[in-house]
């Protein structure tokens, strides 16, 4: 009975220290915890709404974080303790620049409370606002603006044509009559209308024919305008395009006795390079069809890597070098560059070779 009544007063004692401690915290109570926005132009801007509190507990009251879960969400909320009785706020403000539609952000409370976390939540929904000249054209040639200033035909057989125009835009308050200072010989181009008005829209049109370019794999090149006459290299509008072997009109005959492209190994690690030095590798390429095999094209991605196959012209059952240099002036760290090899294997036209290295400095090695 003894240890009852011990054991009943240990219980009392702890449920009395338990409450005097609950009793003893701060205690935060928003008027509301979800704020509506509802429907707004984006134009309008920045949105703000305040969350108001209150200490409802018996000690001062402090956040000590209040975290927005998008970096459009930004709060601001009472830094200073908040006393038993005292009333605090955080305001939050949503920032709907390019971001159109319907949102749901949540803001986290953290403070010395007895409910030390709490969520608050915003809503509502944008409506796009309508785009200016500048952004729908981000892009300046000259005195006019164009969506881009690059116009890619992507992939092309090596006897196809293709035509692509680009709109051209004048934001000017006069006209702006539209020439051409020079354009590669296997392109046309022409400008629909030649004397573009002002706060008009006009395209050029522009027809590459690949068989004139006589190359294959991935060809880039440059048109220059002439605007009212100028003679300057200062407007100009990329043009690109892969060019790759028709191979669509080979008989079963003809493929079976075609070249066969075949790398033993298509990667390569210098391991660790000394900044400045340079490392060779020999890749090999083996001709495994039944008749020559023809390097059309070989490309690498970095000046830094020069690429020089023995032969362009590998016989059935041949073997060729393909030696790769890799200089390692004016880099630092990790390095990863690629050669295209273009060939006339009908099945494997285009092979990637790939080699890798770590540039360390002087000090780091």
């Amino acid at each position: 009975m003894k240890r009852i009544l011990q054991m009943i007063t240990v219980f009392a004692l702890v449920i009395a220290v338990t409450n005097a401690f609950a009793q003893g915290k701060a205690k935060i109570v928003f008027d509301e915890l979800e704020h509506n926005f509802g429907n707004f132009k984006e134009s309008e801007g920045v949105q703000k709404t305040t969350f108001k509190f209150t200490n409802q507990g018996e000690t001062p009251l402090v956040l000590n974080n209040v975290r927005a879960s998008c970096g459009c969400t930004t709060p601001k909320w009472t830094k200073e303790p908040v006393a038993p009785g005292g009333e605090g706020e955080i305001i939050v403000s949503y920032d709907p620049k390019n971001r159109p539609g319907s949102f749901n952000k949540s803001v986290t409370v953290q403070s010395n409370a007895e409910n030390s976390t709490v969520i608050l939540r915003i809503m509502g929904s944008a409506q796009q606002r309508e785009k200016t000249l500048a952004e729908l054209y981000p892009r300046k040639v000259g005195a006019l603006r164009v969506k881009t200033n690059h116009i890619s035909f992507s992939k092309m057989t090596e006897k196809e044509k293709d035509t692509k125009d680009l709109e051209l835009v004048n934001d000017t308050d006069g006209p702006v009559k539209v020439g051409f200072r020079s354009v590669p010989g296997h392109l046309t181009a022409k400008v629909e209308p030649e004397t573009i008005p002002a706060h008009g829209k006009g395209k050029l049109v522009v027809t590459y024919d690949a068989e004139k370019v006589n190359a294959f794999g991935f060809a880039s090149h440059r048109i220059y305008l002439s605007l009212d006459g100028s003679n300057d290299y200062k407007s100009s509008i990329g043009i690109s395009a892969t060019i790759e072997e028709d191979f669509s009109n080979l008989t079963s005959e003809q493929l079976a006795n075609a070249p066969v492209a075949n790398y033993p190994e298509k990667t390569f690690d210098f391991g660790e390079m000394t900044q400045g030095e340079k490392k060779e590798h020999t890749f090999s390429l083996t001709n495994e069809g039944k008749s020559d095999l023809i390097i059309r094209n070989v490309r690498s991605s970095c000046g830094c890597t020069a690429v020089a196959p023995a032969k362009k012209v590998i016989a059935a059952g041949e073997t060729a070098p393909i030696k790769v240099t890799f200089d390692s002036r004016g880099k630092r760290g990790r390095q990863s560059k690629s050669i295209t090899v273009i060939t006339n294997d009908p099945k494997n036209p285009t092979t990637i070779l790939r080699i890798s290295s770590n540039v360390v400095t002087t000090t780091e090695s």
